[in-house]
């Protein structure tokens, strides 16, 4: 059964696949420092951290007090965490296994 976005369109789409195009984490750099502000770019990475720590069960006063990130937001992730289209959980389990494929390849 596909997904069904509540934000899909030809633009969006497009911006996935070009998303989906990049290879290295250069690549990643210069694409997103030329489509998104500096800002934008480290609100993107907080909610991912705030995320993380939220499924590490770390408590809302650690994740403020480490990351800057308000208690509405971190609020509104963790409802996203629970209730959402389950993007973070897909992602942090990816991250997951690749910081232990990592850690468990001999150098």
């Amino acid at each position: 059964m596909a997904y069904d976005s509540k934000v899909r369109s030809e633009q969006v789409d497009e911006l996935f696949r070009a998303v989906l195009s990049l290879k290295t984490e250069e690549e990643c750099y210069r694409f997103f420092e030329d489509l998104c502000t500096f800002k934008e770019i480290q609100s993107l990475a907080q909610r991912l951290q705030v995320a993380r720590m939220l499924k590490d069960e770390k408590t809302y006063g650690e994740i403020e007090a480490e990351t800057g990130a308000s208690t509405a937001t971190i609020s509104r992730i963790n409802k996203f965490l629970q209730y959402g289209s389950q993007g973070y959980n897909l992602i942090l389990d990816r991250l997951t296994e690749q910081e232990e494929q990592e850690t468990n390849t001999p150098e």
